[in-house]
């Protein structure tokens, strides 16, 4: 079950573990079965690898026309923020 959700302003690193699964829920994201850190989040003419590693969260896009755009997050940035960039896609 996930923890509710901090203002959309508030810094990643202020989010407990369980919401920030639950956001990336919300998102649309489904854990990776093969590891707990990694989520996939897929959109038409994209998708997205979303990973929860120590320092930063990474994201890699592939567009369908087979392009990889990677990118870093440091948890000090906004969920709204985060969020934001990740919607973008690549």
């Amino acid at each position: 079950m996930s923890s509710p959700l901090p203002n959309p302003d508030t810094p990643l690193y202020h989010h407990a573990l369980p919401a920030l699964e639950g956001w990336l829920e919300q998102m649309g994201c489904q854990r990776d079965e093969g590891n707990v850190c990694v989520w996939h989040l897929r959109q038409p003419a994209w998708s997205a690898d979303v990973e929860l590693a120590v320092e930063d969260m990474n994201v890699r896009w592939t567009s369908s026309s087979g392009g990889i755009t990677q990118r870093s997050f440091p948890y000090s940035l906004s969920r709204s923020d985060v969020e934001r960039a990740i919607m973008v896609g690549p």
